[in-house]
């Protein structure tokens, strides 16, 4: 996971950082354009009111010919050589300083004459006249100065349309190329952690016969050797369970014999004329025997069953004459509870254990008859659905409250509500339904809606794999 979540989360912060660098450099760059751009334009502002005021100076001295407008034209003359250097140091350009040495040159000669030449001498009227070159010389420099801005500004917009464009193509290069990883650790994650979730399903279902083999990663594997080591230990424990349950129920039918010949022997009189009161307590324990007896029997069906669930005998075979026979072998049940039967059972040929699907359909019938009041309806529908053998048997009793569905497929739970028939069952015949049901890699639900009473759906796949190696295959 850590490795997945690297390799999706490298590249995308690689685009992040380079997007941001770039974004950061043209930042830059337009911060600086527009720096140099209002530097500019103001110091050549600056530029031209120098010139006029220099000038406006100039014509003044020479027609009045004060020296303090002298003192004037000189400080206005420092601060326009200052404006040079500032303007020197901005632009660096080999164009822009020809300029910039032209007007130092030409504004020092002009002071020069001026300085030097009394008023009204032809040479402080050339001095004056020059200023038309000085003029010219701004004003080159002004235009060279747009022009490089205006470059710098083109510079400026190519960049960022190449900015653009890689950034453009990284992107569209890095949403498909984090999509196929991000599809390819899914697959590799999620498959085995379905698994896990599916074998985990099934170990709280109680059904042990399928090894676990999880493929994936190597945390994933040791999780899948652990649960299977889980499922050995829990099939070890049924089995032991299953052993004790038979062996103790021999054990006890021996003594309960006894007692319960003892019992009758005494009711018979055998050992003589019992009191009233002795009679009572006698056929309390008689009563109390033949109770026990049948939980002992319970316990040895239950185990003969849980034997009996070992593996598939798969064998190919028709669907309808299974459900006849079981039909015939509770025909004089169905008789004397003058129950109507619905079958409605599609010619299908399935491949499945044929004594497990009888035991199944003879237990949901066995349950159906039990919870039908007289004259009530059974009903038995089968039929194929894409691979798939969909049962459902309904009743038309009281059905199953919501409190106890949770329980209903647990060994001799028997449930409160009352049993319509005359046929009391020991509470085994659900459990054996859903682990022989489990043992096809089917399901059972419980429908609502469709018949008034219980109404269970059964699917199973039509064709069953044959078990070479039979695993053993437990309910809870």
């Amino acid at each position: 996971m850590l490795l997945g979540l690297t390799l999706v989360a490298v590249p995308l912060l690689i685009a992040v950082v380079n997007a941001a660098f770039q974004i950061r450099r043209l930042a830059t760059q337009s911060e600086s354009l527009v720096v140099q751009g209002v530097q500019a334009t103001r110091y050549n502002q600056l530029l031209f009111e120098q010139i006029a005021s220099l000038e406006r100076s100039a014509r003044l001295y020479q027609v009045i010919g004060n020296r303090e407008l002298l003192e004037v034209y000189r400080q206005n003359h420092e601060r326009f050589q200052d404006t040079l250097e500032a303007l020197g140091r901005l632009q660096q350009d080999p164009r822009s300083d020809a300029q910039l040495e032209a007007l130092r040159t030409e504004s020092v000669a002009i002071w020069q004459l001026l300085n030097e030449r009394p008023r009204g001498s032809p040479e402080l009227a050339q001095a004056v006249g020059n200023f038309s070159r000085l003029w010219e010389s701004a004003t080159t420099l002004a235009d060279n100065s747009r022009r490089r801005i205006d470059q710098q500004l083109e510079t400026l917009q190519h960049a960022t349309a190449a900015a653009q464009r890689t950034l453009f193509w990284q992107t569209a290069a890095l949403i498909p190329a984090t999509l196929v990883l991000t599809i390819v650790f899914t697959v590799l994650l999620g498959r085995p952690i379905r698994h896990l979730d599916r074998v985990i399903n099934e170990l709280g279902r109680g059904t042990f016969s399928r090894a676990i083999r999880v493929t994936g990663p190597s945390d994933l594997e040791a999780l899948g050797r652990q649960l299977e080591w889980l499922r050995v230990r829990l099939l070890e424990l049924a089995q032991e369970k299953n052993r004790f349950l038979r062996h103790m129920s021999h054990e006890l039918k021996t003594p309960l014999a006894n007692i319960r010949e003892g019992t009758e022997l005494l009711l018979d009189g055998s050992v003589g004329d019992l009191a009233e009161d002795q009679r009572e307590v006698t056929g309390i324990l008689r009563e109390n025997g033949l109770k026990l007896q049948r939980l002992i029997e319970n316990l040895l069906t239950f185990s003969t069953w849980q034997a009996q669930s070992v593996g598939l005998e798969v064998s190919e075979f028709k669907l309808r004459p299974l459900i006849k026979g079981v039909l015939e072998s509770q025909r004089l049940t169905l008789v004397s509870q003058r129950v109507r039967l619905d079958v409605r059972v599609q010619d299908i040929t399935i491949s499945a254990d044929r004594s497990k699907l009888k035991l199944i359909l003879d237990n949901l019938l066995s349950n159906a008859i039990k919870f039908t009041p007289q004259g009530g309806t059974i009903h038995i529908h089968a039929q194929a659905a894409l691979e798939q053998l969909v049962l459902d048997v309904a009743d038309s009793g009281p059905g199953i409250p919501l409190d106890e569905r949770s329980r209903i497929f647990e060994a001799f739970y028997q449930g409160k509500t009352p049993q319509g028939g005359h046929v009391k069952g020991t509470g085994i015949g659900l459990s054996v339904v859903i682990e022989f049901v489990h043992a096809h890699s089917g399901t059972i639900e419980i429908v609502d809606g469709q018949f008034a009473g219980a109404h269970f759906r059964i699917r199973m796949p039509l064709r069953q794999l044959s078990m070479e190696v039979k695993e053993p295959a437990h309910a809870a």
